[in-house]
């Protein structure tokens, strides 16, 4: 299967080529330096070139805080990127795989979200997601959507590297507790993209690896695995302002990926301390 992915050099889309091309696929990659998805003609002209069986988007504004002062490139790259290629991934006949984030969710459910439950996104950065994902849907006859959150990966900045590199120049860390998701290793999610991609099981489905933490938890287990001997200190999401608002409680249930027969990601602890391993720690 050749497949098409744009955001090819970032965190995900690395993992995603690599696989890809371990499963005996056949990827090509554009990044920002070879396609900008938001110019539709060239988007057109990428897809038509390629003659892809798939198009995978892992191309996106991610820096939350930057889209409230940037909201124009926020909904360009996520809203009218996808958008585009819909349209393009339409013309040739060809699924989209799109992927979104819990941000699209306000954070203040008491259960883990499900891919049928209403939308109300708090910030720039949801907002723009959502309005990738009306556009993927509404424009795209065939599209995986992926909804993931609190991603880290080898190769790119993530969480846990910073972490990480902060523990080495601090008597001990301060970190929130009162936020509440799933952290998700890009390999994994990688796996579930891949699973799915030659299917015709289209539709939306959440894909986190297992469990629920806080970003204090999370960070505890970090340095426990990685065998760092620092004091993590809980604070509240109040005492850490940030300019983007954060999900209070955001774990994504993976309903359809259980209800359609496919495998889930296996628990959080297990991808950090492959993760940590891989990284040397």
């Amino acid at each position: 299967m050749k497949v098409f992915v744009t955001g090819h050099k970032g965190m995900l889309g690395t993992d995603l080529m690599n696989l890809l091309a371990e499963e005996k696929h056949d990827p090509t990659g554009a990044d920002i330096d070879t396609l900008d998805i938001c110019d539709l003609e060239a988007v057109m002209e990428a897809v038509g070139e390629t003659k892809p069986d798939a198009v995978v988007n892992c191309a996106a504004y991610t820096n939350v805080d930057a889209c409230e002062t940037d909201a124009d490139n926020a909904y360009r790259i996520n809203a009218i990127g996808p958008k585009n290629l819909a349209i393009a991934s339409n013309h040739y006949a060809v699924p989209l795989v799109h992927i979104s984030t819990d941000y699209i969710f306000d954070g203040e459910s008491d259960r883990p979200y499900l891919e049928g439950d209403f939308p109300n996104p708090q910030s720039v950065y949801g907002k723009s997601k959502l309005f990738g994902e009306e556009n993927v849907r509404s424009l795209a006859n065939r599209y995986f959507i992926f909804r993931t959150q609190w991603l880290y990966g080898k190769n790119g900045k993530n969480f846990v590297k910073t972490m990480l590199a902060l523990a080495e120049t601090s008597e001990y860390l301060t970190v929130v507790d009162d936020q509440s998701g799933s952290p998700t290793y890009t390999k994994d999610l990688a796996k579930v993209i891949v699973q799915l991609i030659g299917t015709r099981a289209y539709g939306t489905y959440h894909a986190t690896n297992a469990g629920i933490c806080t970003w204090h938890a999370f960070t505890k287990q970090i340095m426990e695995l990685a065998g760092v001997d620092i004091e993590v200190r809980p604070c509240t999401t109040a005492e850490f302002p940030r300019p983007a608002k954060r999900p209070r409680y955001a774990p994504l249930e993976n309903f359809n990926l259980k209800l359609c027969g496919f495998a889930t990601p296996r628990p959080w602890q297990e991808a950090l301390k492959d993760y940590l391993r891989e990284e040397g720690r």
